[in-house]
């Protein structure tokens, strides 16, 4: 991540080999910054690519109510998105002294217009706790955090795309095909992820596989789930469960804890897992290895998740 000579920040580990090793500690790099208001927000740091000064913007046609303009920044034309509105907050209308987060989320890069960026920290996931309870479903929270006596809302950014440019969950044809489902029986595929859009993402994508889905709202949840049915099993978990897909980032514990756990327990090892995430990053491939996942997947396509599915399912010709 490259962060402007206007921000001054303190904490930032440069090397991909420590940022590896946090990862794999059920750690994580918040970002955060404010919209309007005094309430702070944060963004995992390896989602961002560069913090920079509100650059001019430019004003396209029938442009989203939520996108700011355009900016041209190193040669590539990004879509601004005003992240107070977006999440039903009031307009952010001077852009002067604001700044741009740019992360990449989900194989494309988007710009986040934000009115003021604070600092770095450092942080465990199992200091990442839910939501709370009555939130309801139009929250554009995914998680909250306590950082110096004040609660951090960490938004869900995948529901925000998706509210201004929807996600196809449909297969190819030549993908469909509701055989799997009968071919694995009354064994289930878990779906771990913080992002109930997220969730619901990958749940409609694999529908017509026509598999048995049990969803898990973090990491926590899921291995708590999957060492219940472990306890219920004669020898292996694969009796009763056929593969998990898990995100990465996850309140509680992360993807590649939930992982590490279940490869180091007997009963749970032989489970194949897929991380299923919109984190990017050259980390990616030595966490896969360093916890033992099977695979792999950058959110969201479907057919390449449904492939894998297939694949590892031992189905896919």
């Amino acid at each position: 991540m490259t962060i402007s000579n206007e921000v001054t920040m303190a904490g930032i580990l440069d090397s991909v080999n420590q940022r590896t090793q946090l990862v794999g500690q059920n750690r994580l790099e918040l970002l955060l910054f404010k919209l309007v208001g005094r309430q702070r927000f944060g963004i995992n740091v390896f989602k961002v690519r560069e913090v920079l000064q509100c650059p001019p913007l430019t004003s396209l046609p029938k442009q989203d109510p939520y996108i700011k303009g355009v900016a041209h920044i190193r040669g590539q034309t990004i879509s601004i998105i005003d992240l107070s509105k977006a999440t039903g907050g009031p307009e952010i209308r001077q852009t002067e002294d604001c700044f741009i987060i740019i992360a990449e989320y989900n194989r494309s890069v988007q710009g986040f217009l934000v009115s003021g960026v604070e600092r770095i920290t450092t942080l465990s996931w199992q200091d990442i706790m839910p939501p709370p309870e009555g939130a309801g479903k139009s929250s554009y929270l995914t998680a909250v955090t306590d950082i110096d006596g004040e609660m951090v809302s960490i938004l869900d950014v995948e529901k925000i795309l998706n509210e201004i440019s929807p996600v196809s969950t449909d297969l190819s044809e030549d993908v469909v095909d509701e055989t799997v489902g009968e071919s694995v029986g009354d064994k289930i595929v878990m779906i771990a992820d913080d992002s109930t859009v997220a969730r619901n993402q990958v749940k409609r994508a694999l529908e017509p596989l026509g598999l048995n889905l049990v969803l898990a709202k973090n990491g926590q949840d899921a291995l708590d789930q999957l060492k219940e049915i472990a306890n219920g099993c004669q020898n292996s978990i694969t009796e009763k469960v056929a593969l998990l897909i898990s995100d990465i980032e996850m309140p509680e514990m992360d993807g590649y804890t939930l992982t590490a756990e279940l490869k180091n327990d007997e009963r749970t090892k032989q489970m194949p897992v897929i991380l299923h995430t919109s984190l990017s990053g050259v980390f990616n491939n030595a966490m896969v290895e360093k916890v033992g996942a099977e695979d792999f997947i950058p959110k969201f396509h479907p057919d390449e998740l449904a492939t894998a599915v297939k694949k590892w399912l031992k189905l896919e010709e």
